[in-house]
């Protein structure tokens, strides 16, 4: 069982010992969560490339105490270039996945940060970037998820000895540009440079008029928008709406809230429940989620899915009718500020194109856009793409903070936190057994971003140790069994209990996450 860390002053929970001090190092200081949650992500910008990173998007919620939780979408956009006719012209049926800039929308990590600390921040925003700054001028021990693959890196090489001292001082000129000149130092600047010409290199899916023009740079990707809620197991649920895929946490949780739930999470019916309920949720996700849908319909339509859960067999979803890589951290301060922040490359290393300048690598989210001519997710300019970044918050019935929470884990995010809210608000586990124990997904398809592609024909792999594969066999699930470990996401949690005593859990599955208390 995965330990439960308790505090009564402050803890930041991410999938690095590095990351998680950064941020306690700011609680120290009289920094609020928000402050902590920024310093570490910037850390995770620098030692965890394979996850997140300036080329990346954000979202994040923000319970400061009173009211309404507020959310922020900080998701780039497609460029004016955007062209879904050449795509077509070329043959492609799909968005490309990787090596192409066309999936390369304009990141909206930096705007995050700072739209974040404009509200909430108490301390200089350069102090919150400065440890990364040092790590990225210093250097840093290439942890158990990064050494393997850090051949990727520019002007590493190959694969790293763990432990083995890694420099990003490309990353260290953009932080420090960042801090110095706010977002044109960023945008504008060395890496804004560096992402036009990209855009222009046709070796890399450009075209003679670019795929971005400086207004694209020049344009905010930051929004504080408002937050979806859903009543689940006594208590309040938020996350952010589309772009993003949270609607499916609240409305599986409305599905699951209504269905006979064993008390034993280790029954297998505890499992098929919560996959049917998942499944149910999901399977029109490709035709529901874009950028602006509203979702009120959808998630209104939790009894008529629910409808179609049987306890005994698998549904056939055609029959129903209804009207990645990626890095999660938390932090909860003295003052009861409680930060949900999902931060994302989306696929590993993502696009696998690295700004030439900075090193920065690419995210490409924008795999997420559709090819179909007409469709409310195509492909075009200026769009934001569906996005699988999901956190969650979650809050008592007087309005008061219970949880901050979420995970890694492209399409399966959302039944990953299903599943976690579930151990924790109806059986009752802490938040090291919620977080550490075993899990069920839908199969991911061949890039982890395909669950929905085929909703009838996806596999629900089990992780080791879980024990529900015959029960799920049994009521007509096809069953894959896989190791334990990151490809069931990284999830961590912070509760706060009713007398303020914060209890957490950082997820075991990233090797070193990291739970920092006070």
């Amino acid at each position: 069982m995965m330990p439960t860390r308790f505090a009564t002053s402050g803890m930041v929970c991410t999938i690095d010992h590095l990351a998680s001090g950064a941020g306690l190092a700011m609680l120290d200081r009289g920094g609020t969560a928000v402050d902590a949650a920024i310093a570490a992500n910037a850390v995770l910008a620098v030692t965890a490339p394979h996850n997140c990173g300036l080329g990346g998007d954000l979202f994040a919620l923000v319970h400061d105490g009173e009211g309404t939780p507020k959310a922020l979408n900080a998701s780039g956009r497609s460029g004016s270039g955007a062209d879904p006719g050449r795509l077509r012209a070329e043959g492609h049926e799909r968005m490309p996945f990787q090596h192409d800039i066309r999936s390369v929308t304009v990141p909206g990590c930096a705007d995050g940060w700072l739209a974040l600390h404009a509200r909430y921040g108490r301390l200089p925003f350069g102090d919150l970037l400065a440890p990364a700054v040092r790590y990225a001028e210093e250097g840093f021990p290439a942890a158990p998820g990064l050494a393997p693959a850090a051949g990727v890196l520019p002007g590493v090489g190959g694969p790293l000895e763990l432990g083995a001292l890694v420099r990003r001082p490309g990353v260290a000129r953009a932080l420090r540009a960042l801090a110095a000149e706010g977002r044109d130092g960023f945008y504008l600047g060395e890496f804004g440079e560096g992402l036009l010409a990209l855009g222009r290199d046709r070796s890399a899916g450009g075209s003679a008029t670019g795929e971005y023009d400086e207004s694209d740079l020049a344009r905010v990707n930051a929004d504080w928008v408002e937050p979806l809620r859903a009543r689940a197991f006594g208590h309040d649920v938020w996350t952010i709406p589309p772009n993003s895929q949270g609607y499916l946490v609240l409305l599986a949780l409305a599905i699951a809230d209504g269905l006979d739930l064993p008390a034993d999470p280790a029954d297998p019916l505890w499992a098929h429940l919560l996959t049917e309920a998942a499944r149910a949720a999901g399977h029109d996700r490709l035709e529901v989620l874009f950028d602006g849908a509203s979702v009120d319909a959808v998630l209104a339509s939790a009894d008529e899915r629910r409808a179609g859960v049987d306890p005994e067999r698998r549904a056939r979803l055609r029959d129903l009718v209804a009207p990645g890589d990626t890095t999660y951290l938390c932090a909860v301060d003295d003052g009861g500020m409680g930060v949900s922040l999902i931060q994302s490359n989306a696929a590993g290393f993502g696009s696998m194109l690295f700004e030439p300048a900075t090193g920065i690598n690419l995210h490409n989210r924008g795999f997420g856009f559709s090819l179909a001519a007409g469709h409310p997710a195509e492909y075009g300019p200026g769009r934001r793409p569906p996005h699988t970044l999901a956190p969650v918050l979650v809050t008592r019935p007087d309005g008061a903070l219970r949880t901050v929470t979420g995970t890694m884990g492209g399409d399966s995010q959302p039944q990953i936190m299903l599943q976690v809210l579930a151990r924790l608000l109806v059986a009752g586990q802490s938040p090291g057994e919620a977080i550490g124990a075993p899990r069920w997904r839908l199969g991911p398809g061949d890039t982890g971003f395909d669950a929905w592609s085929e909703p009838d024909e996806a596999s629900v792999d089990v992780e080791e140790g879980g024990p529900w594969s015959d029960g799920l066999r049994e009521r007509g699930h096809d069953v894959r069994s896989l190791p334990y470990g990151g490809s069931f996401g990284h999830a961590h949690l912070i509760d706060v209990r009713p007398d303020g005593v914060l209890a957490g859990a950082a997820d075991p599955r990233a090797l070193i996450s990291s739970v920092a208390a006070r």
